[in-house]
Order: C-alpha cells, then sequence, then structure tokens
C-alpha cells in the first residue's frame, strides 16, 4: 500500500476553494440573480424575497445556505448584497474566535448590512451564545467586570441580514438554525448548467470554446461550478500549446485525460478509494475510519469531499456496518464483481 502521493491541496477537482481560485473567481462570480445559472428554485423564492423585503424598505431576513463547497453559496450572499443595495462583510466561523471579535464586527455594521459566515457550523459556543441576541433583538449583551462587580450592559445594532453559508448542516445547533427565517440548500448542478457556466466564464475569461468542448468539460466537473472553472483554466492551456487555442471536444479530452480525471470526473484518488474498498475490503462494508487508515487520509475529509459525489453518481452505499462499492462503480472502473479484471480508466 502506498503512501498517499497526491496531496489534498493539489487535487484539481477538490471542491474547496484554494487560493489560486481568487484571481479566477472574482471576475466570473455573477453580480445578479439573472447573471446566476442553475439553483432555480433558490434563485426564484430569493427574487420574490429581495423584492419584498425592498417594497417594505425592511433588511432581509437571515438566509441559511446549506450544500457542498464550490456550488456559489458566498457568490449568492454577494448578489443578495448587491441586490438590496447593501454593503457586505465577509467572515468565517473559525475566524470568529471570541465573542469579543463578533462584537466588533456587528457593532461596525450600517442598516441593512449582510454578515457573510462561512463555514458558520464551526463557530464556538461562546461565539454562538453571543449571535443569538444579535439575530433576533439586535442587540449585543456585553458582561463588563468580573465576579460581583459584574454588570451586563445592553448595545443596540443596526437591523443587519446574518447569511451563513454551511457545508455541513447537520453540525449547525437547532438554536442556530432556527433563527434563519429562510433556509435553502443548493444541490450538484447537471451538465447543461455546467456547461453554460463553462461557456459564460470562458467568454468574461477571452477563450474560445465550442460547445462540445464545453459539455466535455462540464461532464468531468463533478457537478460543481468551481471545478468547472478551474478545468477551463488548465484546458486553455493545453488549448494553446496543442491546438489553435480554441478549445474543442478533442482538446478537453486529451487535457483532462492527461489530468487523469475520467469521463464522469473521477481523478486518481477516487479510483484508488474504490479500488482499495473492492481489493481489500472485498467492496465493503468497510468502517470509515478504516478506510481513512487505508488510504492515509482523514475521515472527515473522506465524508466531506469524496463521499458526496461519489454517492450522489451512486457508486458508494452507506449501510448501519459501512461504506460499500455499489455495482455501477464496478462497470466504470472495468473490474469484475470477484475482482479479477485489472482496473482501467478513460
Amino acid at each position: 500500500m502506498h503512501n498517499n502521493d497526491m496531496d489534498m491541496e493539489n487535487r484539481i477537482v477538490a471542491p474547496e476553494f484554494s487560493p489560486e481560485d481568487e484571481a479566477t473567481e472574482n471576475p466570473l462570480r455573477p453580480r445578479t440573480l439573472n447573471d446566476y445559472i442553475g439553483q432555480e428554485k433558490v434563485r426564484e423564492a430569493l427574487s420574490i424575497y429581495i423584492r419584498a423585503a425592498k417594497e417594505r424598505h425592511d433588511p432581509l431576513d437571515h438566509v441559511l445556505l446549506a450544500g457542498p463547497p464550490g456550488l456559489g453559496k458566498t457568490t449568492l450572499a454577494g448578489i443578495i448584497a448587491n441586490e438590496m443595495g447593501v454593503n457586505i462583510r465577509v467572515t468565517s466561523g473559525p475566524a470568529i474566535e471570541k465573542p469579543g471579535d463578533l462584537a466588533a464586527i456587528l457593532s461596525n455594521l450600517n442598516s441593512g448590512d449582510v454578515l457573510f459566515i462561512d463555514e458558520i457550523h464551526r463557530l464556538s459556543r461562546s461565539v454562538e451564545e453571543v449571535l443569538y441576541p444579535s439575530m433576533e433583538d439586535f442587540a449585543l449583551d456585553i458582561i463588563i467586570g468580573k465576579g460581583p462587580s459584574a454588570r451586563s450592559i445592553r448595545i443596540d445594532l443596526a437591523h443587519f441580514t446574518l447569511i451563513g453559508a454551511t457545508t455541513r448542516s447537520g453540525q449547525l445547533s437547532s438554536p442556530l438554525r432556527d433563527r434563519f427565517g429562510v433556509q435553502f440548500r443548493l444541490e450538484l448542478y447537471n451538465t447543461e448548467q455546467l456547461a453554460s457556466i463553462v461557456t459564460r466564464s470562458a467568454g468574461i475569461l477571452g477563450i474560445p470554446i465550442e460547445h462540445d468542448g464545453a459539455m466535455e468539460i462540464a461532464a468531468r466537473s463533478r457537478g460543481t461550478p468551481r471545478i468547472a472553472n478551474r478545468l477551463l483554466k488548465r484546458v486553455r492551456d493545453y488549448a494553446q500549446i496543442m491546438g489553435n487555442g480554441i478549445i474543442t471536444s478533442e482538446i478537453s479530452q486529451i487535457a483532462l485525460s492527461r489530468m487523469e480525471i475520467d469521463k464522469l470526473g473521477l481523478d486518481a484518488i477516487d479510483r484508488r478509494m474504490l479500488n482499495v474498498m473492492i481489493k481489500l475490503y472485498n467492496g465493503g462494508p468497510v468502517g470509515l475510519d478504516t478506510l481513512a487508515a487505508a488510504i492515509g487520509e482523514e475521515s472527515v475529509t473522506l465524508e466531506d469531499v469524496y463521499e458526496p459525489y461519489l454517492m450522489q453518481i451512486g457508486f458508494i452505499g452507506r449501510t448501519p456496518r459501512g461504506r460499500v462499492v455499489l455495482p455501477d462503480a464496478y462497470r466504470h472502473l472495468g473490474i469484475e464483481r470477484d475482482g479479477q479484471m485489472e482496473i482501467k480508466h478513460e
């Protein structure tokens, strides 16, 4: 069993935000609901809530956005602020270490402003306690002093809109979840929606692309716009060096095969995980911690990063006794159910 030589940080199909995405994502992020592709139900509902709030001259109710990484939660928060015509302050759960940090952020917000907290499920309990009255009563209760001389003072806050984003809604406490008046779950995108996103991004970046080329990239993007945009940049390099600069279906196939990303968007790590389950554990069931140890990866990473997509496409199932490899995965990998055939991939 060889070590995990492909660092998570370097995974081109990892849906998490990486520093190299910054330069690409900013110009590509849509600014209005009309430009936002996909998530129709969310978009429809949001447009009604935003119009109604603006007509009443009220701030928007607090919004919770849940779903896998890379689907556009941060983008949606920016769109909401833009459509409401207010400023947005962006932070994350781990960045707010103590109640004083949150108090400083909240007291600097103006009426109607949006506070976006990414990974809100990672807020510490003490910070969360401060957030409750802030969300409900738009007030901060601060204790000054210690012991018998301690006294509580209440500071009124501007009526702001909190937008929380989480990849693990199950880890949110009930009291916090209940304080969000609007709750959405973002779903993975289909190939046509991703092809539209790729085509739009190519237009903004000035990359010539054919429809079939966009579809090829979209099909291997694991339902995630962030991955689609990242692959677009890499395929552009191949088109420039190996073709005439135009992204065609053929160039896309060559580029993605060189990157070891197969027709369903599985990379070498995905295939290795499935292979380990089949070869070492006869396809499962195998416990998450056991599997993580065999692959040399953290179990939380398997659960958050690998599993969602493999489960979505029906390659892995969860049972009370652990994870199992499903028949479609055997077929895709070209392995007989008894494990005699060699693995092959596109």
